[in-house]
């Protein structure tokens, strides 16, 4: 089972983060296998973090819970919510098999909350620029939720337009970069 958990900072909590970096590194080093794509999101000018994504393959909603809320930077009150929602990888790969690489281009996460009908559940046509794409599903799987998208895009309104506008109450889209150890 896959799921989406994603970490907001809780503003000044900075410091804090970049002191725990090396205990987050090594707490996800231990789900190397199971993660699909992982990074921060940032600020709109890139500099700052805002958030943290991770998504995990997981047996269940309650071991995605332990991942969640166990890492050491949640544990120390770095971020101020998580969510936490089972996903399905409709592409098929991790975000190391995006054919685009790490580099080149801005990337954005895009969460769309759902309203209504399900929407977007296929990968759409001509979407080379996805990283990765699934809905956000409730933990039993059965409700839509919403669609998440990793995406390179050159700006945020590109990026936003991956999703059907009106069939969301809300969407989302932050600056994301790729994470994990620096080769």
């Amino acid at each position: 089972m896959e799921f989406l958990c994603y970490h907001r900072d809780r503003p000044g909590s900075l410091n804090l983060r970049d002191a725990l970096l090396e205990d987050h590194r090594s707490y996800m080093d231990g789900y190397a296998k199971e993660m699909i794509a992982r990074g921060p999101t940032l600020s709109e000018d890139g500099e700052i973090p805002t958030g943290s994504v991770h998504i995990v393959d997981l047996p269940d909603p309650s071991a995605a819970r332990a991942f969640a809320f166990d890492e050491p930077t949640y544990q120390a009150g770095v971020y101020r919510d998580v969510m936490v929602r089972r996903w399905r990888n409709t592409l098929g790969r991790t975000m190391w098999d995006f054919p685009g690489g790490r580099t080149g281009g801005d990337r954005y996460l895009v969460l769309g909350f759902g309203e209504g009908p399900a929407a977007d559940l296929a990968v759409p046509p001509g979407r080379d620029e996805l990283i990765a794409y699934g809905p956000l599903l409730s933990d039993d799987g059965t409700i839509w939720l919403g669609t998440a998208a990793l995406v390179r895009a050159p700006d945020p309104d590109t990026a936003r337009a991956v999703l059907t506008r009106d069939r969301y109450a809300d969407i989302e889209v932050h600056l994301w970069q790729f994470g994990g150890r620096p080769s």
